[in-house]
């Protein structure tokens, strides 16, 4: 008989998001999530919620989706880049910013 790994689930509000879940996030989802990443259920009192899922060996965080979310995973992974470069560094390609790239997540 096989053993089987019950795994604890967590909800986590932005609010309570720490380093540690902020890093599972950024790495399991470095160009950021779609629709394909949402996981939506109704909660206990009747309100639609949409998260992400990142796992640990023992935990699967259901992470709440908000624009400060968004915000604060592009922060973060710009804080993890740590680039040592020269703005005249002519081997560097600077690409420009396209607004119409951002991914927009309504509440």
């Amino acid at each position: 008989m096989k053993d089987t790994i019950q795994l604890k689930r967590v909800i986590v509000d932005f609010a309570k998001l720490n380093e540690d879940i902020l890093d599972l996030l950024v790495n399991a989802y470095p160009d950021g999530y779609d629709d394909r990443h949402i996981i939506s259920f109704v909660n206990a009192q009747g309100e639609t919620v949409k998260c992400v899922e990142v796992r640990t060996e023992d935990t699967i965080y259901l992470v709440k989706i908000s624009k400060k979310l968004v915000i604060a995973m592009e922060e973060h992974d710009t804080e993890d880049d740590d680039y040592d470069y020269d703005d005249e560094d002519e081997d560097f390609e600077y690409e420009d910013f396209d607004e119409s790239d951002i991914l927009e997540i309504a509440e």
